[in-house]
């Protein structure tokens, strides 16, 4: 068992933890990490990456100050830096690293300054030589070159996590300033899920004779399922609804839109019917942004609308299959950056490196711009052997654009990106399914959906996102002061507010029985082991059917019935024979 190989203390802290077995890519990572070779390693999001090098990480500054007497100053020394690309993957990291460090937290400190702090009052902290630092490149950078940092002499493994990322983000001059800060002899890893030129470059430049581990598990696969509909802009919306107002799916969902402005106008829209949801986007500030998340994992929210903005750029910088946006786009863009309260962070990703826990389901409401993208938005569920879903709504070139209100720029290449991702997905051994709704039955549903769109304009996203993010300023700096004296007061800080600017119209807040769809069966019925899109639901927690039966089947009570023995009609319909007389004569004999 390769975690009885493991210091005793890491050992008893990883059981506390649950981690019985060890997955994939940390069973042969970390042997050949412990042996001191340096790594380069590819493997899925939520496969246990992290875990893959901060253990031997660990396990290598522990035996190195178990040689060194206890009153010897040479204990006190910087021997780990850990490079992430955002400022919220550097808070997950450090959180793991102080969860295995629970038996030995007086013998290894680590630190994060990934944060916005400013360097000035980071240097007490780094005065005290913690073993491990935990930042992104630009801030480390920052340190290094004023001299907070010194490791010319200590430095022993320097872990770069997100390599293909890290380089998109435009770090890769940092990293190669950072490299002249460092000794000549140190262990490095570089960690990814996809291996890019980049990445290629930076591996003849850091790594000697590595392992490179390009791993690929079949049963992760499995566990997700993806699905795709073909539906107009204005469908979108009443598909969305119905989808989350019946609860076809159950569980915590995240929906992936292409911009800020996008992401106002669905929570919006959702809120004229009483579904509460929280933004996660790049204007939020970085405290909100990590309680969300956390607030997300705990259960506390089910729904997520959030942007990636950032990470859509990265991957426009780097694969040459990514469509580009025409100019007209990039002005409009422009004028609205007029409009915003605060610049966003460049440090910030909600597809990638963020460990969202128990996700049922993605739902990319905008198709992503590149292949890059959809394979790290669906990461996000089906993590660490559990079952999840992916549904993505595709426009179709021919529908793009035909309604400006609610139309995204991006729709009109989705079937161009659509194609490329379904051929990756083919070469991996997945498949993105049909997922055919019935539009007769939620039709009943459209005049509702289109009185809501109505009410979010353009003026009451931009007054409620200015709103939302003025008091997400507050929440931040309460987050930061108030809140570190005061844990238990924290709970009752919510990020899914109502911030619509008009009235909502209270009859929409519920679904009235006759347009109840009649094919919507209990979650309750449904077997453990079946296929959502035949009309079965996988999973106790998943989703109920909602498609078009074929043509043979008729639905009758609790049972189905099949052919021409289906249920018999009424032979006498007493509607039909049933005529009031208003002629005189006829009403004279009545009387």
């Amino acid at each position: 068992m390769i975690f009885n190989e493991l210091d005793p203390r890491i050992s008893r802290a990883l059981s506390k933890l649950n981690f019985h077995k060890p997955t994939l890519i940390q069973a042969e990572a970390i042997p050949l990490a412990l042996a001191g070779k340096d790594i380069l390693a590819r493997a899925k999001t939520g496969s246990g990456k992290t875990a893959a090098y901060c253990l031997p990480v660990i396990q290598k500054i522990l035996t190195i100050k178990e040689a060194i007497p206890e009153t010897s100053p040479d204990r006190a020394a910087i021997r780990s830096l850990i490079l992430v690309p955002t400022r919220e993957l550097a808070e997950q990291v450090t959180k793991h690293i102080n969860d295995f460090l629970i038996y030995c937290s007086k013998e290894i400190k680590v630190v994060n300054i990934a944060n916005t702090t400013p360097v000035q009052l980071q240097r007490p902290i780094l005065s005290e030589l913690p073993d491990i630092i935990v930042a992104t490149p630009s801030r480390a950078l920052a340190h290094l070159d004023s001299q907070n940092i010194v490791v010319h002499d200590t430095l022993d493994s320097l872990v770069i996590d997100e390599a293909d990322l890290v380089l998109s983000y435009g770090y890769e001059v940092d990293i190669q300033k950072i490299l002249t800060h460092l000794p000549k002899i140190f262990q490095c890893f570089l960690m990814s899920a996809t291996l890019t030129k980049n990445v290629e470059n930076l591996k003849q430049l850091l790594l000697r004779n590595p392992a490179i581990l390009t791993l690929h598990d079949e049963k992760d696969e499995i566990n997700l399922t993806q699905y795709c509909v073909r539906c107009s802009e204005v469908d979108k919306f009443l598909l969305i609804y119905v989808i989350l107002k019946l609860r076809l799916i159950k569980g915590k969902c995240i929906l992936f839109v292409n911009d800020i402005d996008r992401c106002y106008r669905l929570k919006l829209f959702l809120e004229q019917f009483s579904i509460k949801t929280c933004v996660l986007n790049s204007e939020l500030p970085l405290n909100s942004r990590y309680h969300i998340v956390q607030e997300f994992n705990k259960g506390i929210y089910d729904y997520i609308v959030a942007t990636d903005e950032n990470d859509l750029k990265a991957d426009n910088d780097t694969d040459d299959e990514t469509i580009e946006e025409h100019d007209e786009t990039k002005t409009s863009d422009k004028k609205r950056d007029k409009t915003r309260l605060r610049k966003k962070d460049k440090e910030y990703g909600s597809s990638r490196g963020i460990d969202f826990i128990n996700v049922t389901a993605v739902i990319n409401f905008d198709f992503p711009t590149s292949a890059k993208s959809y394979i790290h938005r669906v990461g996000r569920t089906a993590r660490a052997s559990q079952k999840g879903m992916s549904l993505s709504f595709v426009v179709p070139k021919e529908l793009a654009g035909k309604h400006k209100i609610v139309s995204c720029p991006s729709a009109k290449h989705d079937e161009e990106v659509y194609a490329k991702v379904e051929k990756q997905q083919s070469l991996a051994g997945a498949t993105l399914r049909p997922y055919f709704f019935d539009m007769k039955q939620v039709e009943g549903f459209r005049y509702r959906v289109e009185d809501a769109m109505k009410a979010v304009t353009r003026t009451a996203i931009k007054e409620a996102r200015l709103k939302d993010i003025r008091s997400e300023i507050l929440n931040s700096e309460i987050l930061k002061t108030h809140f570190e004296d005061n844990p238990n007061d924290l709970k009752a800080l919510r990020h899914d507010t109502i911030i619509h600017p008009k009235r909502v119209q209270q009859h929409m807040k519920h679904v009235p029985s006759y347009l109840m769809p009649k094919i919507a069966t209990p979650a309750a019925n449904a077997s453990a082991d079946s296929d959502p899109v035949n009309g079965e639901s996988a999973e106790s927690n998943e989703y109920i059917p909602f498609r078009k039966k074929s043509t043979n089947e008729r639905y009758h009570g609790k049972k189905l019935f099949k052919g021409k023995f289906g249920p018999k009609k009424r032979k006498n319909d007493p509607l039909k024979t049933f005529k009031l007389d208003s002629t005189p004569s006829k009403r004279k004999k009545t009387q």
